[in-house]
């Protein structure tokens, strides 16, 4: 289990161009005197010894104070917000900066003799706001860094400010502005002549580029980066090219391709830091892919080799690291189970501790509540509880005095570990919400990253809900814990969501069942570890709690064979015989209760496998479920904008391809379904060469369609850049599905109110692939989605869209009712009643 930045010998930072401009000032500065308290400082700053760096820093202003050099206390200043920044030391970072900014502007000499170190001040300022919270304000103050770095003809510095308005955007979910601003420094670094800084520039472009998941972009920019470094023979800038390069090999999972760069990396690294930092990675690589042969060769080399590093950030992050590698090792069952021998625990309490006074020694908080809180979680692992308590304590309480919060998260998801094994249930749940609360607060901060390279949400996120919900779902829940861990499921659907897009770009809203729709109940399925727990909401009374003991493993087990009997050649008996057993998990416990209540709609919101099911086609030992209820899928009540469909002014939009494009095969029945939907609502038909991104977003421009019918290939896929729609000479990318869907030029228009997209399905192999139909749900703005969860045949899928909108256009029944009927069609017809023919269609977010 990964408790640090996941890897911290991996971490890179977005503003390494911003770091590379502050040097350029530093050695500005160095040509001057070298001998000064700025360039020491320096030296101490670039190997990670913040707080000695800063007292130098302090010693300079003072000098340059006595001095009466303005513009040079000022450059101090702005070094010390630096240096206080790294720290943590927020209020001291924005007083130096503040100090700094004020004398400079207050000069009597003209700004523009002092134009790079003006600039340098503001992106100084430009980092401590980002990292406080300030993130638009940050993208300002960029901009007017790269606006003064451009008067000044500086090249670095404004390839570093837009870098880093690139990560400002994306802290604001503005991620196609920030996607646009790195495409553009591409073009402009791939056309100039070859140079050092060139390469510098590339490579800070391919780190940003793996940080924010475009892995193959990434792979290209860096591999540029060292072809021409190595052409220059520059073999510092080649080193950590290579580092970086190996990262994103990593993240793309050419492991044999990773693992040589960063061999060569090792061969080639002239510092320290990057040479141990690149074989830690290489020895991560090895225990990942579990060649262990290999990695104990490497191992004592890497641990002299940490033995040797001077006290600084790089060197306790370094032991840090090692030691989180090292526990891996001991929690890996294939080591366990081999002849060689495991690492010992004395050795790796050793080495966090020598962390630990180092981390103190340097005076770095951030890096001590690494250590402190790893050597808490050494202890987690080996069951001494009160030792792993009151280091895990002490890590939050240094994480939280220099308010790092996606640190405190961590400590306090170990925290609520370590407070359930010792029987603390009530204390483990506080301190459970306590860190979905600091989750909460984080969601820009992480979900931009690239979940590959920096951060697993499935390793270091979602466990923290799923855990909480456990806890509050024990024996007997009250009314209370059912609310909590309802609302709990609800906002890790958002955040996955979220984690999905990389941006955080949904805002819930709390809502009742009664507020919705009285004649519906919402049933939630959760899978936890040991059982499987659902929980009922019914309108107007108290939540309902129910649970299976399974095993996960068994519950996926069965979810999965159910999946595969939706193939007409799985047998007829064991399809039901599953597909019964799953009912009686969800359904049968509060049969009597739904019956009572009057219901007549079933809205799941699904978790886990679930997702790729038809919960149409469960079933009771008599009958399907869509026999007896209309059934809808959501991502959650707090997603939802209760509104009925307006059958007045009933207008499709239908666009479709027929002829096979772009590596896709033909899907000749799509012309019949188009056309039979004519016959029944009024519709406008955009077909082949008709339907392009610009003619379909013209036409929705132009005449307000409440509903879209799309009958093309596409693709529901676990991962944004993989999810898409066929169009006759595109596609369209569901992060740009609400620039054509979307009718933001007229304030007045309705959103779309159905969206049907008939012949897309979801990624062969990929268990998470209906993230993605959740995923076009969100961003196409539509209030309902109705899609399939797997390709079906054209003619009984014209057919039941037919029915569908004859349904929709003829009464006043929900959308999920005209679903339902039309299904009904299907299955009453021996030639379709099989539900691999009528149950892939499901209807997501609005029912009514």
């Amino acid at each position: 289990m990964k408790h640090l930045e996941d890897n911290l010998s991996q971490k890179t930072n977005i503003s390494i161009c911003f770091t590379q401009s502050q040097l350029e000032v530093f050695q500005l500065q160095a040509q001057i005197d070298s001998s000064t308290l700025l360039e020491e400082g320096r030296i101490l700053y670039q190997t990670g010894r913040f707080a000695e760096a800063a007292e130098l820093w302090q010693k300079a202003a003072q000098y340059y104070e006595e001095k009466s050099d303005s513009i040079n206390q000022s450059l101090s200043l702005s070094y010390i917000s630096l240096a206080y920044q790294e720290l943590g030391e927020w209020q001291n970072a924005q007083t130096a900066i503040t100090q700094s900014l004020s004398l400079i502007t207050n000069n009597q000499q003209p700004i523009t003799k002092n134009k790079l170190i003006f600039a340098q001040i503001l992106n100084t300022q430009a980092s401590l706001q980002l990292a406080t919270g300030k993130a638009e304000t940050a993208l300002n103050t960029w901009k007017q860094a790269e606006k003064i770095y451009s008067e000044a003809g500086d090249e670095t510095g404004i390839l570093g400010s837009q870098i880093n308005q690139a990560q400002a955007l994306q802290t604001l979910g503005f991620y196609r502005r920030a996607q646009i601003i790195l495409e553009e420094i591409n073009k402009k670094l791939l056309t100039a002549p070859d140079s050092l800084l060139k390469v510098t520039g590339l490579r800070s472009l391919g780190v940003a580029l793996q940080v924010v998941g475009d892995l193959e972009k990434s792979k290209a920019v860096l591999e540029k980066s060292l072809a021409i470094a190595q052409e220059l023979d520059s073999s510092i800038d080649t080193s950590e090219i290579l580092f970086s390069l190996g990262n994103t090999a990593n993240a793309l999972k050419k492991y044999e391709y990773g693992i040589s760069l960063y061999q060569k990396a090792v061969e080639k690294a002239t510092n320290p830091i990057v040479k141990i930092e690149s074989q830690l990675n290489y020895l991560s690589l090895l225990v990942e892919i579990e060649h262990w042969r290999t990695v104990w060769l490497l191992l004592p080399q890497i641990q002299f080799q940490i033995t040797t590093l001077l006290p600084s950030r790089a060197a306790v992050y370094a032991q840090v690291n090692l030691a989180n590698i090292t526990i891996d090792m001991r929690n890996t069952p294939s080591l366990r189970n081999s002849s060689l021998p495991i690492p010992n625990i004395k050795d790796i309490s050793e080495l966090l501790n020598r962390a630990i006074q180092q981390a103190k020694t340097i005076q770095d908080t951030r890096a001590e509540s690494y250590a402190v809180g790893e050597l808490g979680f050494l202890y987690e692992q080996t069951k001494e509880w009160e030792k792993a308590q009151k280091l895990t304590q002490e890590a939050l309480n240094l994480a939280q005095s220099i308010n790092a919060d996606n640190i405190s998260y961590r400590w306090q998801w170990q925290m609520g570990r370590i407070l359930k094994h010792q029987g603390n249930l009530t204390g483990a749940v506080n301190v459970y919400t306590e860190a979905v609360k600091t989750l909460k607060s984080l969601r820009s901060d992480l979900v931009a990253i690239n979940t590959d390279v920096q951060f697993s949400f499935r390793d270091s996120v979602e466990p923290v809900y799923r855990e909480l919900v456990s806890l509050l779902l024990g024996a007997n829940p009250s009314q209370a814990n059912l609310e909590q861990a309802r609302s709990a499921i609800e906002s890790l659907q958002l955040a996955e969501l979220d984690n999905f897009f990389r941006e955080a770009c949904l805002e819930g809203k709390s809502k009742s069942i009664e507020q919705v729709d009285s004649n519906a109940a919402v049933i939630y399925p959760i899978i936890l570890p040991d059982r499987l727990g659902v929980i009922l909401s019914l309108p107007g009374k108290p939540l309902v709690y129910y649970q299976t003991q399974l095993p996960q493993t068994e519950v996926d087990k069965i979810l999965d064979q159910m999946l595969q009997s939706m193939n007409p050649a799985f047998s007829n008996k064991q399809r039901l015989r599953i597909s019964q057993q799953i009912y009686d998990w969800l359904i049968k416990p509060v049969e009597t209760k739904l019956t009572q209540s009057e219901i007549k709609t079933l809205v799941f919101v699904l978790d886990g496998g679930f997702r790729s099911l038809p919960m149409a086609a469960l079933h009771d030992g008599k009958q399907y479920l869509v026999e007896k209820y209309s059934v809808a899928i959501s991502q959650g009540l707090q997603l939802l904008e209760p509104r009925s469909l307006n059958r007045k002014h009933l207008k499709v939009l239908t666009g479709g391809i027929t002829e096979a494009r772009q590596g896709f095969s033909a899907l000749p029945g799509v012309e019949v379904e188009l056309k039979q939907i004519g016959t029944k609502v009024n519709s406008e038909l955009l077909l082949n060469q008709d339907f392009t991104n610009k003619t379909l977003a013209d036409q929705i421009k132009s005449v307000a369609f409440p509903i879209v019918h799309l009958a093309t290939h596409g693709q529901f896929s676990s991962k944004a850049e993989e999810t898409f729609l066929l169009t006759w000479n595109d596609r369209i990318n569901v992060k740009d599905l609400d620039q054509i869907l979307r009718t933001t030029d007229k304030s007045d228009r309705e959103p779309i109110e159905l969206l049907v997209l008939s012949a897309c399905q979801t990624a062969v192999g990929d268990r998470r692939a209906t993230l993605g139909l959740a995923g076009v749900a969100v961003r196409s703005g539509a209030r309902s989605t109705l899609a399939t969860l797997w390709s079906v045949r054209d003619q009984s899928t014209a057919e039941l869209m037919t029915e569908f909108y004859r349904e929709l256009s003829q009464t006043e029944v929900s959308k999920a009712e005209a679903l339902r009927q039309s299904q009904l069609i299907l299955l009453k017809q021996s030639k379709y009643q099989h539900p691999f023919f009528w149950a892939p269609f499901v209807l997501v977010g609005n029912w009514l």
